[in-house]
């Protein structure tokens, strides 16, 4: 049967091509249209390829993986190329083929009249090469001579546009209603697209369940990573394609949306289809109360590994161990040293070939690192290559964020002056093994650093016609390799929308959000749920980890929440704390009147962060106020007025809908040119203006001692009072010592 559609889907294919060519259309026109509703485009950026693919020399190859959906079939796919190719290339001997598995879909020849110039080709896929998991990969083979070629000559290459794109079309199939799958089919890691998923209350939801769906959101959150998430939220309605999560709080049986919901004896969840929609399933996450909800949420969230069947009670679930600062999974540890071999996966810190791409580690620091007077973070680099047998100039490059710290090079044999110690070193795979100490500079690194590892082999030319490409350079870093961050404290000056946006900070500072709380609108419909529930997603893809003790009030209980980090949503006049507030906040809306702070940040370069707490500083020093029916939507920090040193984020838009543009602004993505920043941003459509940064006060802890050396060399005025008194007081003590001496010698 599967079979039967896949022929069907590529006979149509060829179809609608031809049909295209005998109208004179050319099949490019139709790759610039919109994926039909059974398919989806996907370009090689958003398949992990950043940049353009530079296939130089006689043969050279690139890839970018991508995968299937565990319920999708592929009836139909193709790869529209975006490229160029030398002028000097061959025609008759040149090509670029496209190979998918390792099996070859097409060739392209590469003709003089389109050489220097780009070029677009629609290539088709057969469906039958795509498997569950899948490369495309493209091979330029290059000549410039009939005769003896230098394979590297800087004429031989061929550049692959990272707006390629690749077009696939498919069949849903229909999974099986078992908890097993979690989180099938609600997330699936082979699809690279951002989720979406819709969160359906049967009613009215209150605080208890509110927290319930922000463990299940902030979890949802964690699987997505780096595509991001976004939770549309209904009141008792399904979505009419697709699946949903769905919480139900009820004692007895009721009907959400025409479907009967028995009643529940516990904590319950069940896995259904959706009634709109066949191939798609609904969640329900069934509770006789708040307290069951939310244990069932965090059985999914927690427990899900175990859970098998459609319908199941959760009888028990312990009580957690209470989290410790700043041991989100997806931080590195600064109470220990971390191996890099627990950040990437093992095998991909190996590599091979002449120029092979960098080796990148995701590095997720703690935002709130305190880096006054430290050299940087000791980086224990082990790692091995293929040694070259005459002198040469191959190194392995190290950068950190994109920045260049230090390179190391790879002897060769002739450079290592003792050939048996060499012998005996070598491995069984003719590398040699090399260890060095680097200090990474994380002053002005992001919370999302990455670090770079490069390999660049030289190649030794041997003479015309004795020329040779073997590739047989190898490198590889040992997983052993180490990062240590416990010379590092915790302290940072606030408020910060920068370490907000980046990482949640300081509310993931736990990654169970136990010293967060969140304070709904007194009123809050549909935009105000999703916006909640998209803002814990990106809490949980910071820390990798469920919200599972995140408080949910309104502003009558935010006394009983006063020594918790408080995020604030409010919409319009819906939020009681902006007039009780407003002494404190950056910006203001009532109804057409609107105002705001100002300050000159506006006019520093905002992307670039100073490890020195001053240069951060661009305090307000205007203000403005205008009339108008625009929908302002901005971010504000500022210091808690219940207590010192806890925190206050504030969300807030003129209307509900505009709370949609500060999420899209949390998750981000190519179309915003700028970030977050300060204590104040603004946020209009695709554009992001931070306007002020006033920071004013500071969380962590230094240590008395480390913290007087900070203060002393911030007030040099001061530093000079306290060091004469210091003076003072020890020449006065070395006076009376003196003194008392001279009495016992003269009694």
């Amino acid at each position: 049967m599967t079979s039967t559609l896949l022929a069907r889907a590529h006979s149509r294919a060829a179809f609608v091509l031809l049909i295209a060519t005998l109208l004179g259309l050319s099949p490019l026109l139709q790759a610039a249209e919109q994926p039909a509703d059974n398919g989806y485009n996907l370009s090689f950026k958003q398949l992990g390829r950043a940049d353009t693919m530079n296939l130089e020399g006689t043969e050279a190859s690139d890839s970018v993986a991508f995968d299937v959906r565990a319920d999708q079939v592929v009836t139909g796919a193709q790869v529209l190329l975006n490229y160029s190719y030398s002028p000097a290339l061959l025609a008759d001997l040149s090509q670029i083929n496209v190979l998918v598995n390792d099996e070859v879909a097409a060739s392209l020849p590469l003709p003089k009249e389109g050489a220097g110039i780009p070029q677009q080709k629609l290539v088709q896929i057969p469906p039958q090469l795509i498997t569950e998991f899948n490369r495309l990969r493209l091979q330029f083979i290059g000549h410039y001579s009939m005769a003896c070629e230098d394979p590297l000559n800087r004429s031989l290459w061929a550049k692959i546009s990272s707006t390629s794109e690749l077009k696939v079309q498919v069949s849903q199939i229909q999974l099986k209603d078992d908890l097993a799958l979690l989180p099938l089919p609600f997330f699936d890691k082979r699809d690279v697209r951002q989720l979406n998923l819709p969160f359906v209350f049967a009613t009215a939801p209150d605080n208890a369940t509110l927290e319930a769906a922000a463990t299940l959101a902030s979890w949802f959150g964690a699987q997505a990573s780096y595509r991001g998430a976004a939770f549309p939220a209904t009141l008792g309605t399904f979505p009419a394609k697709g699946n949903a999560i769905v919480l139900v709080q009820s004692r007895d049986a009721t009907n959400v949306n025409g479907l009967p919901v028995a009643q529940a004896s516990g904590p319950t969840l069940k896995l259904v289809a959706n009634p709109n929609d066949p191939q798609g399933k609904l969640l329900l996450v069934i509770g006789r109360d708040g307290a069951e909800l939310k244990r069932a949420a965090t059985a999914v969230a927690l427990g899900n590994p175990v859970l098998a069947g459609n319908d199941v009670v959760i009888d028990k679930f312990d009580a957690l161990a209470p989290r410790r600062p700043y041991d989100a999974p997806n931080w590195v540890p600064s109470d220990r040293a971390v191996r890099l071999g627990e950040l990437i996966d093992p095998k991909k810190l190996s590599v091979s070939g002449y120029n092979p791409g960098a080796i990148s580690v995701d590095v997720r620091l703690p935002p709130d690192l305190f880096n006054w007077r430290e050299a940087g973070v000791p980086l224990n680099l082990k790692y091995r290559y293929t040694p070259q047998q005459v002198s040469n100039n191959s190194s392995l490059l190290v950068g950190f964020d994109d920045q260049f710290v230090k390179g190391m090079p790879l002897p060769s044999v002739t450079n290592l002056a003792d050939g048996k110690t060499l012998l005996a070193a070598m491995q069984k795979d003719d590398t040699l093994p090399r260890e060095a100490n680097v200090l990474l500079p994380v002053g002005s690194a992001s919370p999302r650093s990455k670090l770079q590892l490069r390999f660049m082999f030289d190649y030794i030319k041997e003479g015309e016609c004795r020329d040779i490409i073997v590739d047989n350079m190898r490198g590889a870093i040992d997983p052993d390799s180490s990062l240590d961050l416990r010379g590092y404290q915790h302290f940072i000056a606030m408020p910060n929308l920068g370490v907000f946006n980046d990482a949640g900070f300081p509310f993931t500072r736990l990654a169970d959000l136990s010293e967060s709380a969140v304070v709904m609108p007194d009123q809050f419909g549909t935009d105000e749920l999703s916006a909640y529930l998209t803002v814990l997603g990106r809490f949980g893809e910071a820390t990798g980890y469920p919200a599972t003790a995140v408080t949910v009030v309104q502003a009558n209980d935010v006394q009983s929440v006063a020594n918790k980090d408080l995020l604030v949503l409010a919409a319009g006049d819906n939020q009681p704390l902006l007039k009780q507030w407003q002494q404190y906040l950056p910006a203001t809306v009532d109804g057409p009147q609107h105002h705001f702070k100002l300050s000159d940040l506006p006019m520093y370069v905002s992307q670039w962060v100073s490890p020195d707490v001053a240069a951060n500083t661009h305090s307000a020093n205007a203000a403005i106020s205008f009339s108008g029916l625009t929908n302002s939507t901005w971010l504000a920090g500022f210091e808690s007025p219940l207590k010192a040193g806890r925190s206050v984020v504030l969300i807030a838009s003129g209307k509900p809908e505009g709370l949609k543009v500060a999420t899209q602004a949390l998750i981000g993505g190519d179309d915003y040119k700028d970030s977050i920043q300060g204590s104040l941003a603004v946020v209009q459509g695709k554009q992001i203006n931070s306007l002020v940064a006033d920071q004013q006060y500071y969380v962590g802890d230094l240590g008395w001692f480390k913290f007087v050396q900070w203060q002393l060399s911030q007030h040099l005025a001061v530093m000079l009072v306290v060091t004469f008194l210091g003076m003072a007081i020890l020449s006065g003590l070395v006076y009376l010592a003196l003194r008392a001496r001279v009495k016992r010698r003269l009694a």
